[in-house]
């Protein structure tokens, strides 16, 4: 009989053969699985299943109504994680073989860990459990011996329940809270009618809070004028800078910009200067050593704000690349990791890890780990290995394996993690630290100067980290000082002061937004919840960035620059849970409330049912506060508009729903014009209203839901209403032909033309929500149109700008646009826009891709067939098809000879997904070709695993297919099927 061994990760499940194979005898590779005698060594990767509610509880999309709320299943069933089936059915086939007797749970050693097992067993028994004994391997440490010992100790499964029931009893109350808070905050916000979409989670909306609490900061920071005193000093040896500052000052907790170098007003400050203007002065010194040791090796959270501040790499993008370079160049540890320390036996791989840098050909980092081997700097410190300090995994650090082939990014990257795997070896930057204090006319000024002694770690970085030191400014660290004799008078010429704004707090950016996260707990005031959440603080590691990418992408906040900036419907939620009194969900604190039981749990003193029945009870609550709200508004900080009501020339004020006429005082009921702030669930923000209210129209704006949840793009009018008598908000989607086609004569006198007409030579001009040729309406010129030239400003919800059109008509195409969406799959899909003569029409045109397939017979056959045609994304409503390629000659089919093809049509083909197009091509295609083209690309890129040619690598555009970084040959044909529609 045999024993199963399940780790979270293949290369975890590699690194455990390599372990067993000197005791267990050689393992005989599959796909999915290495078997010896008496071990089968398998993986997840990742999480493989996950939690849904029976479906009798479950509640479908269209009825988020209070009616069905709360959810609360009295258990969970179980699904498949769509993207990684194809593993689990296979991990759940070895789990069910008859000579496997014994399961060993080798995922990670934490929390998640033990839930992915648990679930991946769960879901192999089905209604029956599957009943074969579980151990648990723990490892903090993946040398080989250490994956030996812990195959002497595995612990029991008993030992293992408390962690197991904290890691179901997470999972399940982030459903609970996430899924009946979402349905319940969304029902609330559509009574009014429509769909508004208002997610919130445990950690995404405690997220969301930090960042609006510093934005209403910012809107409420009032700037105050101060002055700052500077002065040069004049010496026998020469010049030196300095400040004024007050000795005496204190720290006013109440005013933190109150400072000792601050004045805050200009007499004060003008009298300072000219009392000491001219007049000697005494100075005095002090001298003194310091050290800076360099920073702690990245766990992937400092890793992802150090990316973010020296490249500008979001939060998301740098997990990407660290993934890239731990899976497929195999250059870098694994990345999601939460611990900046080593286990204590790693000094020998650390000490190998150097010898690979130093014999490397990369000469920026070759010498220093030279250095680092020739004098011993690697030594066993607690700093760097600490087991106490590892906890699923350990830091971020290279590999014994040197990478070749990296794109600019990835080498910017793996260089980042280099240098602080080096620097936190070396020894300490010394520094010779002088303060100056120049005292005249009773008046002190300060003067620091820093100068390097000894680099230390600092020379890794060179020019980069000198130039921190070297960077002076006016009695600030950083200068040379030059020296002044004992007892010396100097004299301060010039003395003036500067007049200076005290300034609102930064916004966040994603790297100060991730340390935020991080050190969530530190806000939190209970002491024991604090030392609960402990290093967790909001979110992991590894779901920090997609929290952050998830509030962006539901239009919760905007990325501008490296700012993160709330809209007016993340305001407009926090608005809701504060006038609700259901502020736990905006708070830190109920993250260090669940984390401070679930560590109770862990050690055996909270049951597993106390606290669900907690959490089910809060979600009860929560549910209730909004079902039974009975108010109109909720009370919060409303604006007040600059623009007046279009009906009456009122005040127009915003409330929690609706922006509303409150008459000319701005206090009176008004004269009835409103609407409401969040027409098809997106909320307008201030800006957009004044605008709106001031051009009784905007847009094209996108963000809209149809009632059944769509996306969509329009623009909005505000028009008189003949039947009410007042004035009401209405889309406009271009639907204008009545007003086109009533022969009404057109004055384009006052436009500017686009272009010439690419079918009759005319002017092209704006006209409705259309661009129009001159001649295809009626005008005093030419009252019969003769042309039927028209293309729609809006096409597919992707907005056609003035220059886009302009770009047509002079060159024949647009740029290649991003926003079109199909109108059959509901999927994005990237396009040109391009005149075709030949069909006389505007069509779409795709780019062509980067690694065209090579040209065989075969091909050249599938041509003459019109096979290679381009597909038939059309939208007849706007005029624009997608674009023929020319047919080949005869004689090319002639000369190959192989049967033709299946001719592929739009009736035929299939239609490639926005991700598996960005490989093969948009165009509608037969699926024998899908495989010839796919395998094209495979080969022509080099992604063929160099161990396993039946394993393929996936890159940027192949993972958004794949769903994983690695498939075997054999998968390709079912993935490649779910991509096909």
């Amino acid at each position: 009989m045999k024993t199963l061994v399940i780790a979270e990760k293949p290369s975890v499940a590699q690194d455990i053969v390599r372990a067993l194979t000197p005791t267990a005898g050689k393992f005989e590779k599959h796909d999915e699985y290495f078997e010896s005698d008496s071990y089968v060594v398998s993986s997840a990767v990742g999480h493989l299943v996950e939690i849904q509610a029976p479906e009798q509880y479950d509640v479908k999309r269209g009825k988020w109504s209070f009616a069905h709320l709360p959810v609360i299943p009295p258990h969970f069933d179980l699904k498949p994680v769509d993207k990684t089936k194809t593993r689990l059915n296979a991990v759940v086939k070895l789990a069910k073989r008859k000579d496997v007797d014994k399961l060993v749970n080798a995922c990670d050693a934490g929390r998640e860990g033990e839930l992915i097992f648990r679930l991946i067993e769960q879901y192999a028994g089905g209604a029956k459990p599957l009943g074969k004994p579980v151990s648990r391997l723990w490892l903090q440490s993946m040398t080989p011996q250490a994956i030996r010992d812990g195959f002497e100790h595995l612990r029991t499964n008993a030992q293992m329940q408390p962690l197991a029931d904290a890691a179901r009893c997470r999972s399940e109350a982030d459903w609970l809270v996430g899924i009946n808070g979402t349905r319940a905050m969304t029902a609330f916000n559509s009574r009014d009618g429509g769909f508004f979409l208002t997610t919130v989670g445990r950690v995404q909306t405690p997220t969301l809070s930090v960042v609006v609490e510093r934005e209403e900061l910012i809107r409420k920071f009032v700037s105050r004028d101060y002055w700052e005193i500077h002065a040069a000093f004049h010496a026998e040896a020469g010049e030196y800078p300095a400040k004024w500052f007050n000795p005496a000052h204190k720290k006013d907790a109440d005013d933190a910009e109150k400072k000792a170098d601050r004045v805050w007003s200009l007499a004060e400050a003008q009298a300072i200067a000219n009392a000491v203007r001219g007049q000697p002065a005494t100075v005095t010194e002090e001298s003194k050593p310091t050290t800076q040791a360099s920073p702690l090796l990245f766990d992937l959270t400092s890793l992802q704000r150090e990316a973010n501040g020296k490249f500008g790499f979001s939060a998301k993008t740098t997990l990407q690349i660290a993934q890239s370079l731990y899976e497929r160049h195999k250059a870098l540890t694994y990345p999601r990791t939460d611990s900046r320390a080593l286990p204590e036996d790693y000094v020998p791989v650390v000490k190998q890890t150097f010898e690979m840098l130093a014999d490397s050909g990369m000469r920026h980092l070759a010498p220093h780990a030279l250095t680092a081997l020739n004098n011993n700097y690697i030594k066993p410190t607690k700093r760097v290995f600490d087991n106490a300090k590892v906890s699923d995994h350990f830091a971020i650090i290279p590999t014994l394996q040197a990478p070749s082939g990296l794109s600019e990014a990835e080498q910017k990257l793996y260089d980042l993690v280099v240098r602080r795997f080096m620097a936190v070896f070396f020894p300490s930057a010394e520094y010779q630290v002088t303060t100056r204090i120049t005292t005249a006319a009773q008046h002190a000024f300060k003067t620091e100067g820093k100068v390097l002694v000894k680099p230390g770690w600092l020379a890794i970085y060179g020019k980069e980290a000198a130039a921190e030191v070297e960077d002076a400014k006016e009695g600030d660290k950083g200068q040379n000082l030059v020296p002044v004799a004992p007892g010396e008078k100097v004299k301060g010429d010039p003395v003036d002061p500067k007049g200076l704004k005290t300034k609102p707090p930064a916004r966040y950016s994603e790297a100060t937004l991730l340390g935020a996260m991080e050190n969530a707990g530190k806000t939190v005031d209970d002491d024991e919840l604090r030392e609960a959440m402990g290093e967790k603080g909001l979110g992991t590691p590894a779901t920090r960035s997609s929290i952050i990418e998830g509030l962006i992408a539901e239009k919760y906040m905007l990325r501008e620059g490296r700012e993160l900036i709330p809209t007016a419907k993340s305001f407009q939620l926090m608005t809701l849970l504060r006038g609700l009194d259901v502020q736990e969900l905006t708070k830190a604190e109920l993250t260090g409330e669940w984390e401070y039981k679930l560590a109770q749990m862990e050690q055996g003193k909270l049951s597993r049912e106390n606290f669900m029945a907690e959490i089910a009870a809060m979600t009860e609550r929560m549910v209730k506060k909004a079902k039974e709200y009975d108010r109109d508004t909720i009370p919060g900080d409303y604006a007040t508009l600059q623009a007046r009501c279009p009906n009456c020339g009122g005040i127009v004020k915003e409330n929690y729903r609706r922006f509303t006429c409150t008459g000319q005082s701005g206090t009176e009921d008004g004269c009835g014009f409103s609407f409401g702030k969040s027409p098809a669930g997106r909320t307008f923000e201030t800006a957009e209203v004044e605008q709106f209210l001031r051009d009784k129209k905007i847009g094209p704006l996108d963000g809209f839901r149809s009632k059944a949840g769509w996306p969509f793009t329009a623009e909005m009018v505000i028009k008189f209403d003949e039947e009410t008598k007042n004035y009401k908000l209405e889309f406009d989607f271009g639907d204008d032909k009545a007003g086109e086609d009533d022969g009404e004569i057109i004055d384009f006198s006052a436009q500017t033309a686009l272009g010439a007409c690419p079918k009759c030579g005319g002017n092209v001009f704006e006209h409705g929500k259309n661009y129009v040729c001159e001649k295809s309406v009626p005008t005093d010129a030419q009252p019969t149109p003769s042309c039927d030239f028209k293309s729609g400003q809006i096409i597919l919800q992707q907005p056609i700008e003035r220059e886009q059109m302009q770009k047509l008509l002079a060159t024949g195409k647009t740029d290649l646009l991003d926003k079109f969406v199909s109108m059959r799959t509901r999927r994005a899909f990237k396009a040109m826009l391009a005149w075709d003569a030949e069909a006389g029409k505007v069509n779409f045109e795709f780019a062509p891709s980067k690694f065209p397939p090579r040209k065989t017979a075969y091909k050249a056959a599938a041509k003459t067939t019109g096979a290679t045609k381009t597909g038939a994304v059309r939208a007849a409503s706007t005029g624009a098809t997608a674009k023929k390629a020319p047919a080949k000659k005869a004689a090319a089919a002639k000369e190959a000879k192989p049967k033709a093809p299946r001719k592929t049509t739009a009736a035929s083909g299939k239609q490639p997904s926005a991700a598996l197009a960005a490989v093969i091509g948009a165009e509608p295609i037969a699926r024998p070709q899908v495989m010839k083209k796919l395998w094209d690309y495979i080969k022509a890129n080099g992604l063929q695993d160099a161990k396993d040619k039946r394993s393929i690598n996936a890159d940027a555009k192949l993972l958004e297919v794949f769903g994983k970084p690695q498939v075997t040959m054999f998968e390709l044909a079912g993935i490649a099927g779910k991509h096909l529609s």
